[in-house]
């Protein structure tokens, strides 16, 4: 478990490109944190730190609920599960089908399904401390082999 603390939008988008280089693929990271947390600021600079994605193009998929960032050997995936609510709603998305073995997969709200808690293999959260400034804490899970 790793704590960092960021006092901008700015810093959080570099903290970005700094983690990136620890979520090499296949990965599945659950990031959690309340509305403007800054999940969607700190995805931001994970693609970027992939090359997947200028920061000004990464934006939150609330409606669209999936948006595919290509890399050079890495696909990042952003996932918001804000909007679903059930097991059906969640199958409809075909999210099985994003995992593979130069995939990132970043999935906001993922603590609503239990699977996701128990599949991850990194959790980020984010907590507000102030208007600008957030504690994010970065925690990489020994997963069990064959556990899905």
């Amino acid at each position: 478990m790793k704590e960092f603390l960021t006092h901008s939008a700015e810093e959080t988008t570099e903290l970005g490109r700094r983690l990136a280089p620890h979520l090499s693929p296949p990965k599945l990271v659950v990031l959690r944190g309340e509305l403007g947390a800054g999940k969607t600021t700190l995805i931001k600079g994970i693609a970027e730190g992939f090359q997947a994605a200028s920061q000004e193009n990464v934006t939150s998929p609330t409606f669209t609920l999936i948006h595919e960032y290509r890399g050079p050997g890495v696909i990042v995936y952003h996932v918001d599960l804000y909007r679903v609510d059930t097991q059906r709603e969640l199958d409809t998305l075909g999210l099985d089908d994003l995992f593979d073995e130069n995939s990132v997969v970043l999935i906001e709200w993922g603590e609503k399904f239990l699977r996701f808690l128990r599949e991850r293999d990194v959790e980020i959260t984010l907590e507000r401390l102030g208007e600008n400034d957030r504690k994010i804490i970065f925690t990489t899970e020994a997963r069990r082999h064959g556990e899905k």
